[in-house]
């Protein structure tokens, strides 16, 4: 019996996927969505991979062969079957759709399935994303820009045509913006953008953001369109924004550390977190700056226990007014870019709605 290919395409991402390559390929990047059931493991992998520059092809599949047999076959085929069964309609891939996702449609097809795999796998997959950001970045781009705490974020996710490029980074983008959780590889956060530029296909608006995020880049080619593209700039006043920030950077921050981690490792890791991160920026704060803001915080640390958040104000708004919002302003006076529109959070979501109206017309 033949076994089916299906040409790569970014609607193929709507379909269940079984990633067959190692699970160490697998953290390296994967398709959106997909579901790492491999056809070897790290170490076999390795070995196969060796003998295979010392012997060739044949020498390889061989060995591989030996290595993924018997019992240990049978529950790598169960795996994949129980999926197949759960979703017809998925699909197969390995890196090139070559030779290991070859080898997973056949023994899946001696046991009664038979799924198609991805023609040029993984690699093909990658070139469709890529290409994606690509075209973007010769489309229309709005992008908001604001001092530290103006709800930038939020504005982006309330449009049809927002990409909220911190949310697919899952990171804030300053020293105090690490999530609780693991990030994405930078091949993942690629992949996430392709896909969520995919659906603006007229246009879209980002936040003002430097070339990292994190630890992770975005593309250069959306980068140097997001340096180029118009702006509008929120300003809110101190306390608004000190509010948020609260929100975001403590309230929210402490509610997924102790959902994940329960309440004293909760406690423990959020406290550590904001610590290093006050930490992170000393040589910029100065010592004495730095020395008062640690002592601050650590009162507030005290009081958010006892059961006031509000507390944490009393180093955030020193940290926002001697800090951030001094840099932001310095950027400021040094961009060529003049706003297309400056004013408060709600009239800032006005005009990017207008804006993101006109686009395809």
């Amino acid at each position: 019996m033949s076994l089916p290919q299906i040409a790569p395409g970014l609607a193929l991402l709507e379909r269940p996927l079984i990633d067959v390559r190692a699970p160490v390929e697998f953290a390296q990047g994967a398709l959106p969505g997909a579901v790492n059931l491999p056809l070897m493991d790290d170490d076999e992998r390795q070995a196969v991979g060796i003998r295979y520059k010392e012997a060739g092809q044949a020498a390889a599949i061989e060995l591989g062969t030996q290595l993924v047999d018997g019992a240990l076959k049978r529950r790598r085929v169960a795996a994949w079957q129980a999926f197949a069964e759960r979703h017809p309609q998925a699909l197969i891939y390995c890196f090139r759709g070559g030779l290991r996702s070859k080898i997973a449609q056949q023994w899946l097809q001696e046991a009664g399935i038979t799924l198609p795999r991805i023609q040029g796998g993984w690699k093909a997959m990658r070139q469709c994303l890529s290409a994606e950001i690509t075209s973007a970045a010769t489309r229309p781009t709005l992008v908001v820009a604001g001092l530290t705490g103006s709800a930038k974020t939020e504005l982006i996710q309330r449009l049809d045509t927002g990409v909220d490029l911190e949310g697919h980074a899952r990171h804030k983008g300053s020293a105090f913006g690490r999530h609780p959780l693991q990030g994405p590889s930078q091949i993942d956060f690629e992949h996430a953008l392709g896909v969520a530029l995919s659906r603006m296909p007229h246009g879209c608006v980002v936040e003002d953001e430097s070339r990292m995020i994190g630890r992770l880049d975005i593309p250069l080619s959306f980068w140097r369109t997001m340096e180029a593209a118009p702006r509008i700039r929120v300003e809110m006043p101190l306390d608004w924004r000190l509010e948020q920030i609260r929100k975001d950077y403590i309230e929210t921050l402490w509610q997924t550390y102790r959902g994940h981690y329960g309440e004293w490792l909760g406690w423990a890791l959020m406290r550590k977190q904001l610590s290093s991160a006050l930490k992170r920026v000393r040589k910029r704060l100065g010592s004495a700056r730095f020395q008062r803001l640690q002592r601050l915080q650590a009162l507030a640390f005290r009081e958010h226990q006892r059961g006031n958040t509000q507390a944490h104000e009393a180093w955030l708004a020193p940290l926002m007014l001697e800090y951030y919002d001094p840099m932001y302003r310095y950027q400021l006076e040094q961009s060529p870019h003049e706003a297309l529109h400056v004013g408060d959070w709600e009239s800032c979501l006005a005009f990017a709605h207008d804006w993101s109206a006109s686009l395809g017309r």
